[in-house]
């Protein structure tokens, strides 16, 4: 990973994220590169290689030669592509004393070592490192300066000093190395990633949800940044972004930025799902006629007031199950279609179902009839009504005759028999005179016939 890392920051130092530039690569790869290593310089840019130009020391050298070549003297070169231009100066050393880092990117983390070489690998003793005319480490016999691991604040101008024997002069020869420029740079981002809990960001109304934002490569302090969707909003800081109680309207693609100060990452969007459970199951027709005559077309329909897709439904009839999906056609109902409905409606987190919801509707009742029954329950039905009104109309005529009796006149009345055990003695007199307020009626009885004045009776109207 630390190669590819690597890598990615030399491109980005050739310039291929961007404008591409001439570039002029060493091997073996250290910086300063030395006479007696057999350097071997190779120039990169756009175009053929016959076209490279080659400069030594700021003058033309070459003219369109090869692409690359073996060192023979030292000095500093460049090279020259006509799309791409010149490239930047390499100096290949032949002094006494050399201090060498390796030539690429350093990065923060990275182990580094730097080596004091003395001319022809000649032995150099009594060696010290300096940065920035500071002493690292006492005059010892070793060679070699160890950075591990690389931090930013590592990088500065390096230098060594040490005694270097010669096998001219056969005697040593104390020394000092040209300053090396290290320069560490942070790890450049890279797999930023957001994961969820619980997992798969898949989550009930009211559910709480944590989403963690994760660095894969990456180095000094960072900083995190939450958003969802095509809005740019800031919803939170930090690696993690809590939602305590998740609403319907917190659906959506949810991204993390990370970034070290110098540049930016994002992570792929992480699509989080609200799931509303069902509730409210009914059944339509909430009532059905009754009774249901066999023979007729029954259809049933089950819906929910709430709750996110895909929800399934179960028909039961009596507690068991007859059928699965929103409707119930029942066809042409027969007597044994009679019992007590109920659909359940269903609905579930994720594929493997580990959280279900289920809403129960009402119970519907059911009463199939048959049709013989039904036909003779209707004739009776209408024998009793006819009867019923028949009654009624007799009263309503008696009542009407019994009003009118008292305004018929008195001689239309049918004189109505006495019975009387014994006639009344009365003293004979004069007939009374006759009011105009008074009726004189003749009694019949024994003494029908009779002119006794006696028995006439007055009635008094």
């Amino acid at each position: 990973m630390a190669g590819k890392v690597a890598l990615l920051l030399w491109a980005q130092t050739l310039g291929l994220a961007g404008a591409q530039t001439t570039q002029l690569l060493v091997q073996p790869p250290w910086t300063p590169p030395v006479l007696w290593d057999q350097v071997t310089l190779t120039c990169q840019g756009s175009g053929t290689a016959a076209a490279t130009t080659w400069y030594k020391d700021g003058q033309r050298w070459r003219l369109q030669g090869p692409d690359r070549f073996v060192v023979t003297e030292s000095g500093t070169y460049q090279c020259h592509r006509p799309d791409t231009g010149l490239s930047p100066p390499v100096s290949v050393s032949n002094a006494w004393l050399v201090l060498q880092v390796p030539a690429r990117a350093l990065l923060e983390g990275d182990t580094v070592t730097l080596r004091c070489r003395g001319w022809q690998d000649n032995p150099v003793a009594s060696v010290s490192f300096y940065r920035e005319e500071k002493q690292l480490q006492p005059f010892r016999n070793r060679t070699e300066l160890s950075l591990s691991p690389l931090q930013l604040h590592h990088s500065g101008r390096y230098r060594c000093r040490g005694w270097v024997e010669s096998s001219l002069s056969r005697g040593r020869k104390e020394s000092e190395s040209a300053p090396v420029t290290v320069t560490v740079h942070s790890v450049p981002l890279s797999g930023v990633s957001v994961s969820a809990q619980p997992p798969g960001a898949q989550v009930a109304l009211g559910d709480r949800l944590v989403l963690n934002c994760t660095v894969a490569t990456g180095t000094g302090p960072l900083s995190f940044s939450w958003h969802r969707g095509d809005s740019w909003a800031l919803l939170g800081t930090g690696p993690h972004l809590e939602l305590r109680h998740v609403g319907d309207n917190d659906s959506g693609h949810y991204q993390c930025r990370a970034s070290d100060g110098h540049s930016v990452a994002e992570s792929v969007p992480l699509n989080v799902t609200v799931l509303v459970p069902v509730a409210n199951a009914t059944i339509s027709p909430g009532a059905l006629a009754q009774p249901v005559r066999a023979g007729d077309p029954v259809t049933l329909r089950c819906s929910v007031q709430v709750g996110s897709a895909p929800v399934t439904f179960t028909w039961l009839r009596n507690g068991s199950e007859v059928a699965r999906g929103p409707l119930l056609e029942l066809g042409d109902v027969h007597v044994g279609h009679s019992g007590t409905y109920q659909c359940v409606a269903t609905n579930q987190l994720g594929q493997d179902g580990h959280r279900v919801f289920q809403a129960l509707s009402p119970e519907l009742a059911l009463t199939v009839t048959p049709r013989a029954h039904w036909d003779t329950a209707v004739a009776v039905n209408i024998g009793r009504s006819l009867l019923f009104l028949a009654l009624l109309l007799g009263v309503i005529g008696g009542c009407h005759w019994w009003h009118r009796l008292p305004t018929r006149k008195p001689q239309d009345r049918s004189p109505q028999p006495l019975s009387l055990s014994a006639p009344p003695r009365v003293s004979p007199g004069p007939a009374p005179p006759r009011h105009p307020q008074v009726t004189n009626a003749q009694l019949p009885g024994p003494y029908e016939g009779q002119q006794d004045p006696g028995a006439t009776y007055e009635s008094v109207m």
